[in-house]
């Protein structure tokens, strides 16, 4: 019995540890994406970083879930598409707050002379 504790533990943090990968992954490529997308005057002016942010991730998370899919030859239910639009709001969330972070470290850090 204990062997079967330690055997759901270890499945449980391996897919566990393979989730914040692919969250992390999928918050960094969405937050260069924006990155890139502010570089254009005119969207920058019309729509805030915010809502670029939420779009990029709602067209990038299905579409990587599709991509993993097919790759491991796995049919897409409606519960997976549903399930990437929910990734999508947590990978936006993350790619929001954690860009902030790093823009405001790095301005604590570095001083304009």
């Amino acid at each position: 019995m204990e062997l079967i504790n330690k055997m759901d533990f270890e499945i449980l943090y391996s897919y566990g540890t393979k989730l914040v990968m692919v969250i992390g992954l999928l918050a960094f490529v969405v937050s260069v994406i924006t990155q890139v997308l502010k570089q254009v005057k005119w969207l920058e002016n019309r729509i805030p970083t915010q809502i670029t942010v939420i779009v990029v991730a709602l067209v990038l998370c299905p579409i990587s879930m599709t991509a993993m899919a097919s790759y491991y030859a796995v049919p897409v239910d409606w519960f997976m598409v549903f399930a990437s639009f929910i990734a999508a709001f947590i990978v936006a969330m993350v790619s929001m707050d954690g860009w902030e972070k790093v823009s405001e470290l790095a301005s604590r850090m570095i001083r304009k002379k």
